[in-house]
């Protein structure tokens, strides 16, 4: 009955009713398209809906969200990627009810039929070659159908039907052994390589699958003559050779080779044809440049056309993409997945003399990443610093020991210069790489599954990084980041990525900062040493300002300090006792900055810092340097709101001359009270603020409530008010922790407790 269907949908004078299940895979889609364009009526279904099953539908599909017993009432036939295996609803039922069950690559054979048909097929390079193919031929004039396995936008879409042309230029799967399905009039090989060791046994049997093909293909056999397996497959009268030799029928000579083109001249045997230039980098893509030549050529495609063809070419989607292209930073993508198609990307990544390549690689499937991981291992040669994800499965099932740690193992063992790192998650990798980004790097996303969302997400944040360099670089330098995990910056060792951090070496640099993140309406918040902070897991958006430089300066000037907001307590008080000044012993064991200690008044010892502020320079809202007096700044017990949306850069304090004895008793004194009475692992000092009634210590160790914890969050033993992060604690935690001390507090002794840490930030991390 199978037979039967395909050779009525092969004659295309019959229309039928066909689902496609999975149709929102880019190939199913592009079926979808030829199926609509031949006059069928189509259904599909798919688990998302997708823009590519939005567009089909305004066509003519009828779309089905999730697969049903539904969809396959009435059909004539069946179609099912190869991510679809026998369980699946929509499958069974067909099963049952009698109708025809095909494969993708059957049904396209059948399609193809109704044509001449050009099969691009081998291990890689087929997506870009198809797609050149294709081009080449229209501007030629010959109105070829097409079918690709990418979004294509020269071509309009991955797939189209066109009624006047007898051509049809396919990508051939060879992945399945479905390849001989196919009776083409041409074939174009690119290489045949040990892939998809999942299916065939080993090499003999993937080159017998491309002998069947080539024995059912009576037109020409254009094949790379730089591979040694397509060259012993596909010599003979047929074979139309390609590469760099002379000798070859088709050969390129390159000239230059550029970010986003490539130039060279081409030959068939030893007349030289002319020079062309082709819209997209790489030596890779000169030679499948070839291919499509050759064929055109043989064709009877004018040079002419094929050089315009060629220099209007811009790609396929997820083919050495360019996703970002700045001053400082580049973001590519591109869709290589097995180890010879990754050398190639990444040389023709090499060629664009970045600083840095950076490279994030998502292997796809546990047997290609077990049977290939030496190859891949030799792989990544030109990268600096590269990053890999867990395994993209596709249809498999794990394989013990077989992780994205694999490729790893060998990349160490045989690229001892490339520095490593595991991301095993996107979410993980995207901050990870992202924070890793140095201006002058270009970064790379490879793989056949989802990992150019990374990649996506990086290039959308990465124009702000640029202005924000720029900022830096023109007043003095400084440092700008994506994603820096604030764990670093927190005394409490907690707390999830800031979007953007930022550390201006001076006061220009801050205020020029502070004006451009205002007019792009971008959050800011300042930090010191990240004391009584908590950052929220799910990191900060926005920007996070660390200043440094010149703000950590402290000057003594007679019984007055001048000092930046950036420098540490511990310095000041330092500074102080070195010039005899009394009054500062307070801030010896205090682990912050100024700018911190200003905005919520901090204090110890009976000591506040706005009993020694003398004037405070800061920066306003509108990005303009200001200064206020003591007495014009309003301060209460641990609040100063003043200062909540304005940045302090630096103040003038004031000292009384003390003799050194005296001043040193203090210091010593207050270091011992804090090494006596404070807890020494990781906190963010004093939780909560201490009521009227007594101090929080004092109230929370009454409640019997010293070493509760929720996870590795703990109520310290020594000192109650200070809650330690044992060891990889969390801010749900530390905030669970909290909840349980003031709901206890409020129920047996009507108090309610006020946390004195800044909690910042957001529960769940940015989007993707």
């Amino acid at each position: 009955m199978t037979h039967a269907v395909l050779s009525l949908l092969k004659e295309s004078r019959h229309p039928m009713r066909i689902d496609l299940i999975g149709v929102a895979g880019s190939g199913m889609s592009g079926l979808a398209l030829l199926l609509l364009g031949l006059g069928h009526k189509v259904s599909g279904s798919d688990k998302a809906t997708t823009l590519e099953t939005e567009r089909l539908q305004k066509l003519g599909l009828q779309f089905f969200h999730g697969h049903t017993e539904k969809e396959v009432e009435d059909c004539d036939m069946v179609i099912y990627s190869s991510a679809i295996k026998p369980g699946n609803i929509a499958y069974e039922a067909a099963y049952k009810q009698g109708i025809p069950l095909v494969r993708r690559a059957e049904a396209l054979a059948a399609v193809m039929a109704n044509k001449k048909g050009v099969v691009v097929c081998g291990t890689h390079g087929k997506t870009t070659t198809s797609a050149l193919t294709a081009h080449v031929l229209r501007q030629g004039g010959l109105k070829p159908s097409h079918y690709v396995g990418a979004e294509i936008p020269i071509l309009g879409s991955n797939a189209h039907w066109d009624t006047e042309g007898e051509l049809f230029v396919a990508e051939g799967d060879e992945s399945d052994g479905t390849l001989v399905n196919f009776h083409p009039q041409h074939a174009i090989v690119l290489n045949i390589e040990p892939e998809h060791l999942d299916f065939y046994d080993g090499i003999e049997a993937i080159k017998a699958v491309f002998r069947q093909l080539l024995s059912q293909t009576p037109g020409h056999w254009v094949y790379c003559a730089e591979d040694p397996v397509a060259t012993e497959v596909c010599a003979g009268p047929q074979g139309v050779s390609y590469g760099w030799s002379r000798n070859h029928d088709f050969s390129a000579n390159i000239l230059t080779m550029r970010p986003d083109h490539s130039e060279f001249e081409v030959y068939q045997n030893e007349q030289l044809l002319g020079t062309a230039t082709l819209g997209i980098p790489g030596k890779h893509n000169v030679s499948n440049a070839l291919a499509a030549i050759a064929l055109a050529t043989k064709s009877g495609v004018s040079f002419e056309a094929i050089q315009h063809a060629l220099k209007s070419f811009r790609g396929a989607k997820r083919r050495f993409e360019i996703r970002h292209s700045g001053e400082r930073f580049t973001v590519v993508d591109d869709y290589g997945h097995h180890p010879s198609e990754i050398a190639a990307t990444l040389a023709t990544a090499k060629g664009l003399n970045a600083k840095r390549i950076v490279c994030l690689f998502q292997p796809h499937r546990f047997s290609r990443t077990q049977l290939l991981k030496k190859e891949f291992g030799a792989s990544f040669g030109d990268v600096d610093e590269l990053f890999v994800t867990d395994v993209y499965p596709a249809s498999e099932k794990p394989l013990p020991g077989v992780s994205g740690e694999t490729i790893l193992e060998e990349v160490k063992l045989q690229n001892t210069h490339t520095k490593t790192g595991s991301t095993p998650t996107m979410m993980i990798a995207r901050d990870k790489v992202g924070n890793a980004l140095r201006p002058g790097d270009l970064l790379i996303t490879l793989g056949a599954g989802n990992v150019h969302e990374v990649g996506r997400c990086i290039a959308r944040d990465l124009p702000v990084l640029e202005k924000l360099c720029a900022i830096l670089e023109s007043h003095g330098g400084g440092v700008a980041k994506l994603y820096e995990p604030m764990n670093r910056h927190t005394t409490w060792l907690i707390g999830g990525p800031a979007q953007y951090w930022i550390e201006p070496r001076n006061e220009a640099a801050l205020a020029e900062i502070v004006r451009y993140l205002r007019s792009a309406s971008i959050p800011i918040r300042v930090i010191g040493r990240g004391s009584n902070l908590l950052v929220k897991d799910g990191g900060i958006r926005g920007a996070v300002i660390h200043m440094k430089g010149d703000f950590e300066n402290v000057v003594v000037n007679g019984n007055e300090i001048i000092a930046g907001a950036g420098a540490r307590l511990k310095k000041i008080a330092s500074a102080a006792r070195n010039a005899g000044l009394g009054g500062f012993e307070w801030m010896e064991g205090i682990p912050g900055n100024l700018g911190g200690a200003i905005r919520m008044n901090a204090g110890a010892m009976g000591t506040e810092t706005f009993d020694q502020i003398v004037r405070v320079r800061f920066i306003d809202t509108d990005g303009s340097l200001k200064e206020k007096s003591l007495a014009e700044i309003t301060h209460h017990y641990r609040s100063v709101p003043e200062f909540e949306e304005r940045y302090v850069v630096s103040a003038v304090l004031k000292g009384s001359p003390a003799p050194q004895t005296e001043i040193d008793a203090k210091l010593a004194a207050s270091h011992h009270k804090r090494r006596t009475s404070q807890p020494v692992g990781a906190s963010a000092g004093c939780t909560f603020k201490n009521p009227e009634l007594c101090g929080a210590g004092k109230l929370i160790d009454d409640l019997q409530l010293k070493g509760r914890s929720v996870g590795k969050a703990v109520v310290s033993g020594i000192h109650a008010n200070f809650i330690v992060n044992q060891g990889g604690a969390t801010s749900r935690e530390v905030l669970d922790l909290v909840a349980q001390i003031k709901e206890k507090a409020l129920e047996e002794r009507g108090v309610t407790l006020e946390m004195e840490v800044k909690v910042l930030g957001e529960d769940q991390p940015l989007p993707l």
